[in-house]
Parts: C-alpha cells; structure tokens; sequence
C-alpha cells in the first residue's frame, strides 16, 4: 500500500521520501520501487543516492528519494510533499518531530506510518493521537494478519500454535504490548519438579552454557519423560580442566544421552575435549539468527505447561526462576529482536536451559536412548 501511495504521489508531481530504519531496509523498497518505474520514458535513477527522478503523469514531474533513519542528522533537506515511515516504530524518538515533520510544513505534506507494533513507544502514541479523532489531520488503521486475503488462516492457526502468546499478539494481531513484560510466563507455575536423583533407563538430556570469571558455566539436566528439570549444576571462577572434570563427574551420575553445548569462543574447545573423553556432547552455534528460536521454543513450553522446573527450595531453584523472571526482549530498528538478561545480571541458567530442551525436541520421541 505504501509503495503504491507513494508511486501515486510522485507521479502528480509529488517530492516523496521512504524512510526505513536501517540501510539494508531501504535497500529493498528501493529495489521494487525503481523496477516499478522503468516505464518512465525520461527517467533520471541514482543508485548511490537511491534517488528516482522523472516520475511523470502530463507535465508535473516528481521524485523518490528511499533513505535509512540511521544517522537521523543526515536526512535534514528540502521541502517534501510525502513521506512514508516504514516500521515507523522502530525509528528513533524524534526522527519524526525533529527532522522529518519541519520538511512538510512549507508544501503542507503529508506523511503514512506504516508498522508492526514494538512496545509503548512514539509510534504507539502517535497511534493514539490518530484514533481519538480530535483532528481531522489524522487517521488511524488497525490490520491483523487475519485481515490479509493472500494469508491462508489453516497457516496462521499453525504459526499460533508453535509461537509464544506475547510473540504473536505483536508480530500477528498487531497489538501494542508493554515491552517491560517479561518473555518467560507462567515461570513460578511451573516450578513443581522436585531435585531429581537418577533412576535407571531414564532418558536424561541436557545443555551447557560456559561462563568462567564474572559468568558462570551451567549445566541444565532434564528428564525426558518427566518433561522436567531434574539437576541444574552452577559454578564459575574454576580453570577449564576442573569445569570439565565437574561435568565428566556429573554425566557419570546421570548417565545423560546428549548434551548440547553453546559453541562460542572457548565452547569449542571445551566440546572438543570432552567429546575426546567419550561425552555425548554436540555443539551449538549461538547467533542473533539461532537464538531468537531457541528461546521462543522455551518461551513456547513454559506458557503451555510442557516442561516443569526445579522447586525453589531445590538446588539452584529459585537463581534459575530469578534468571527466567527478569529475562527481556529489546526491539532493533531493523526490526529483529534481542533477548538478554538486565544489565548486572546473569543469563547463563536461560540459556543452559533452553540448550536443553532442543536437545530434548530435537531428539523425538523415537529415538534410541543409550
């Protein structure tokens, strides 16, 4: 819709921008609306400036310049007739007051902001101005992705049902959630398994996240019966060896079937030596693009009562539902997300944990337990 309106507007003469949060955004749009206007005889296109002009309809010849929010200071510029926020909510407070909204007031132009929700922001608030009605200047338009006809609903109810409550009421039923809300739900209701001992034939996976100084190294091990959290090991300011020896002594104990590591910086080496010693240890590679999964699935389980904790009266009990509780989300521009722990405190009990509950989907209910 936007690239339409804005397609429209440059050909009655209009001087548009497309503004995107960030640069790689901008290249997109600017892809589809240049092979949008190859049919302009007198065309003027600047790849560099991601500049289109000669956009034409009679005589009034008009102008898309598609730029990236990124370094708010180099957008000031000359008067505009349009401008279309895209993902206006994950642009920067003032972006619009300060920079984009003073290049409209000579031409009285207009402007469309186009976006899914990202928490109680300026966008958020711009939508409320929008739909009190209180100016006529304003309008404001909700859509779902149930509203999109190209969207088959049977593929909608199957990305609810593997898709954490907060997640999809932001990204599908665009609605505005308070991003202070914490990712992990139903943490405390959850916290019904007592500390486990280990029995024969029972089918134990487990994950591991390496800390050694200010961070601690943790292992999360879980029952895959049960569906429930049976030892969660914790320790830091150890050497590499003794962490090692630690984990050797507690896969005795258990007798574990797999345990996957996080593979970052020194995760490596460690895997390898404990692979070395004959631990059914397999690496996992930790990114912004693997971890954002890892921990909705997690997210997923707690919510729906799949996966029971340690009772906080058990060892590391209560530090693994602190860790769960005060886990948060930071929205990018570019419009992914971040999940970490506060500033101060500690992650490495969250990230053990969900390594552990891959491990235990990824293995299927099939599978041949050693």
């Amino acid at each position: 819709m936007g690239k339409w309106l804005i397609l429209e507007a440059a050909m009655h003469g209009a001087d548009c921008w497309w503004l995107a949060p960030t640069y790689r955004m901008a290249q997109q749009v600017w892809r589809d609306l240049r092979r949008a206007c190859r049919a302009f005889p007198r065309l003027q296109v600047s790849q560099a400036e991601m500049r289109i002009d000669g956009i034409e309809n009679g005589a009034r010849r008009g102008s898309i310049s598609v730029r990236s929010a990124h370094l708010p200071d180099l957008l000031r510029g000359a008067g505009l007739d349009l401008v279309v926020l895209d993902e206006a909510a994950y642009i920067a407070d003032g972006v619009w007051r300060e920079v984009v909204r003073p290049m409209l007031l000579e031409r009285q132009g207009g402007a469309l902001f186009l976006s899914t929700p990202c928490g109680r922001n300026s966008f958020y608030e711009l939508y409320l101005q929008a739909s009190a009605g209180d100016s006529p200047d304003w309008q404001a338009f909700h859509f779902t992705s149930y509203d999109n006809p190209l969207i088959d609903r049977a593929e909608l109810e199957a990305v609810r049902a593997q898709t954490p409550e907060v997640v999809f009421r932001a990204e599908y039923m665009a609605e505005f959630i308070d991003d202070a809300g914490a990712v992990f739900r139903g943490v405390r209701h959850a916290a019904t398994a007592p500390a486990g001992v280990p029995r024969p034939g029972a089918r134990i996976v487990g994950g591991i996240d390496w800390g050694r100084h200010r961070d601690y190294t943790v292992v999360t091990l879980i029952d895959a019966e049960a569906q429930a959290v049976v030892a969660v090991e914790r320790f830091h300011q150890l050497g590499w060896a003794l962490q090692r020896g630690r984990i050797a002594a507690l896969c005795a104990q258990w007798q574990p079937a797999l345990l996957w590591g996080e593979e970052n910086s020194i995760g490596g080496a460690n895997i390898e030596a404990l692979q070395a010693e004959g631990l059914p240890v397999r690496p996992f590679r930790m990114t912004a693009v693997s971890k954002t999964p890892l921990i909705e699935a997690l997210a997923l389980a707690l919510e729906r009562g799949e996966l029971r904790l340690l009772q906080p009266d058990a060892p590391n009990g209560e530090v693994v539902l602190r860790e769960l509780a005060a886990f948060t989300q930071t929205r990018l521009p570019g419009g992914g997300v971040r999940f970490s722990a506060p500033a101060g405190l500690h992650d490495d009990c969250v990230i053990s944990l969900a390594l552990a509950w891959h491990g235990l989907r990824a293995s299927g209910p099939g599978i041949a337990w050693a």
